[in-house]
């Protein structure tokens, strides 16, 4: 009877501590959408990360040009020859996958080139979002475009817009939020 009763007082504390919390939603893609800094930084990771890829494909053409040469010479190389064109045609190949992963890896240039113009801009709507979700008295906001899978959400929750303003932007677009 005591352990029920615990239990029951424990379910109703919980309950009525949750309901007290307040939360909100916003669409990450649509505030990001409405700052012009990142539009800009987008384009230019998306033009850098062409120059990269065409200096790749680049190289991977100079090595099949190398390996069908290899191919119709080399019933006229001694083995030496062939060994020492084959070396060469490796040794490319693991240059130009050198250069992929200095470009494309993890730490790569392209990696570095994203944290310099993009993080900026994600702290920004951060220290907005930290603002209007304490103006506004939110407990918890999330992202739905995030991780979490948010099956319904209410539009008046969702404080996008108010986030885009705080940062000083008007909204291209509207969100379905009551202002």
């Amino acid at each position: 009877m005591r352990k029920t009763l615990f239990i029951f007082l424990t379910v109703l504390m919980t309950a009525g501590v949750a309901s007290a919390q307040r939360f909100a939603y916003v669409d990450s893609d649509y505030i990001l959408n409405n700052v012009p800094e990142y539009t800009d930084a987008q384009k230019k990771l998306d033009d850098i990360s062409k120059g990269f890829q065409k200096e790749v494909e680049d190289k991977y053409k100079e090595i099949d040009g190398l390996y069908k040469q290899y191919q119709q010479d080399q019933v006229l190389l001694t083995e030496d020859m062939r060994k020492a064109r084959q070396k060469e045609i490796e040794d490319k190949e693991k240059a130009v996958k050198d250069l992929q992963k200095k470009h494309f890896g993890s730490e790569g240039d392209l990696f570095k080139k994203r944290q310099e113009l993009i993080k900026p801009i994600q702290d920004k709507v951060y220290d907005a979002l930290s603002k209007v979700s304490t103006q506004l008295g939110y407990d918890m906001v999330f992202d739905k475009n995030g991780g979490t899978t948010v099956l319904y959400s209410n539009p008046k929750i969702d404080i996008s817009d108010k986030v885009i303003t705080q940062m000083g932007y008007t909204p291209k677009t509207t969100t379905t939020t009551p202002k």
